[in-house]
C-alpha cells in the first residue's frame, strides 16, 4: 500500500515526551484532523527488512475505497523517504500501459492534493508540495485551522514526531493478513500512551481489515 497511497476524542498521553493536543474545535468551527493512515502487518510492521512492502495487499476494491477517502482529503504529509517513493512513480503513473482504473484515478488525486514533506535535506519539491524542515506544533495547528478536508499522515518516523507532540487525532490502519516477524514498526513511541476509541472496522475481500480509531477525550 505504500507504493500506492502510503498508506500510502483527545487521547490521554503519558510520558516525558507527551504533550497536550490542539483542540478539535476553535470558536465553534471544526478544525481539520491529522489522520495517521498506513498498511501494517498483523504484528505491527510498516515495512519488512530492506524496505520490503511486497506483502501489501492492494486490489481494486481496496484502492477504490481509499480513493473515495482521498478525494475528501485536504493534504498528504510525508517524511522524506515516503515522499520520494511516491514522487518517483505517481506523477507520471497514468502514462504506464495496463494500469487499472482505480490506480489511474489515484494518480490524478495524488497530483492534485496539496502535499507536505518534512525534511532537512530537500530544498524544494514539485507536484503541489511544500517542504517543512521539522514538526513545529504551532505550524501544524495553523494548518489544522485552515478550511478543507482532514490531513493524512504517513511514515513511522514522522508519525512518531507527531504523536510525541500530541498532534495525531485519528489512526486508520489497514491490517494485512501476514506475520513478518521483523521489520520497521509503524508505532515507535514506547514512552507515550494513547487511549483510543474504535470508530469503524471494515473487512475487504483480500483479507485486509481496516481499524479506524479516534483519540479518546474521556
Amino acid at each position: 500500500m505504500e507504493a500506492t497511497a502510503s498508506l500510502e476524542g483527545t487521547a490521554s498521553l503519558e510520558g516525558t515526551a507527551a504533550a497536550t493536543p490542539p483542540c478539535a474545535e476553535r470558536g465553534g468551527t471544526r478544525m481539520r484532523k491529522i489522520v495517521l493512515m498506513s498498511s501494517v502487518s498483523l504484528d505491527g510492521f510498516f515495512e519488512g527488512p530492506d524496505r520490503d512492502i511486497s506483502w501489501h495487499r492492494v486490489n481494486d476494491e481496496l484502492l477504490s475505497y481509499l480513493n473515495g477517502q482521498f478525494r475528501a482529503t485536504g493534504a498528504f504529509m510525508y517524511g522524506r523517504v515516503t515522499y520520494e517513493l511516491m514522487a518517483s512513480y505517481w506523477p507520471t503513473a497514468d502514462q504506464s500501459p495496463g494500469l487499472s482504473a482505480p490506480m489511474l484515478d489515484f494518480a490524478g488525486i495524488w497530483r492534485d492534493i496539496p502535499k507536505f514533506v518534512f525534511s532537512k535535506t530537500i530544498a524544494q519539491a514539485g507536484w503541489n508540495t511544500t517542504v517543512m524542515s521539522g514538526v513545529v506544533p504551532e505550524q501544524i495547528a495553523e494548518l489544522k485551522a485552515q478550511p478543507g478536508g482532514d490531513i493524512i499522515l504517513s511514515g513511522p518516523n514522522l508519525a512518531a514526531s507527531f504523536i510525541r507532540h500530541g498532534l495525531v487525532d485519528e489512526i486508520r490502519v489497514y491490517v494485512n493478513p501476514v506475520v513478518l516477524g521483523q521489520g520497521v514498526p509503524l508505532l515507535q513511541v514506547p514512552e507515550v500512551r494513547m487511549n483510543l476509541t474504535l470508530k469503524q472496522t471494515r473487512t475487504f475481500g483480500n483479507g485486509v481489515v481496516l481499524l479506524h480509531y479516534a483519540r479518546d477525550d474521556d
